[in-house]
């Protein structure tokens, strides 16, 4: 059976891992307040965790939906992070909007240490996380983007492989150009 961990459950990762736990996938979640953790397992079937190490342990797949790149390389780096306690070859997967640059050097850390990496920001809001009906923008390998894919269907309704590590976040990047260009031409 697959186990993913879920890291972040704001407004979008909570439901996001509530897809992934109501579609029979082993889930285990962490977030920085335990209260949102302990309620989200109330909610869902599975587990709350009190530490990265306990949540990572063993996990097939740890997916991320923080706020920010500090807040990334808090998750991802140091003693206490995912690197160090995720299983070879595990794969990781980062929702958060974040930059290019953090991307990249999260995958060549992973990868240092036999994990895969995807970066994966969402497009589609609360709603559309709600709805299990977001866009995702992929940056990483065509091998981790396989074995992720399987697990991401269950709340995206487009999900595509952009390119390379930190192709996902420019993607987003253009997106957000798009979009702001637009509302100013209205």
């Amino acid at each position: 059976m697959t186990t993913a961990t879920f890291i972040g459950l704001g407004v979008m990762g909570y439901p996001m891992a509530g897809h992934l736990a109501e579609a029979g996938i082993t889930v285990r979640v962490w977030n920085r307040s335990t209260d949102k953790s302990v309620q989200w397992a109330r909610d869902y079937p599975g587990t709350a965790c009190q530490t990265i190490e306990e949540a990572v342990k063993d996990a097939d797949f740890v997916m991320t939906c923080v706020g920010a790149d500090k807040d990334l390389i808090t998750v991802y780096e140091g003693e206490s992070g995912i690197l160090a306690h995720a299983k070879h070859g595990a794969v990781l997967v980062d929702h958060t909007t974040a930059s290019a640059g953090v991307a990249e050097r999260l995958a060549a850390a992973a990868g240092r240490v036999g994990m895969g990496f995807i970066d994966a920001p969402v497009s589609g809001g609360q709603q559309g996380a709600q709805k299990g009906q977001l866009t995702i923008m992929c940056g990483g390998s065509d091998e981790d983007y396989s074995k992720a894919q399987p697990l991401l269907q269950h709340y995206a309704r487009a999900l595509n492989l952009m390119g390379p590590a930190g192709s996902g976040q420019k993607t987003k990047m253009v997106n957000q150009i798009a979009i702001a260009g637009l509302v100013q031409g209205l």
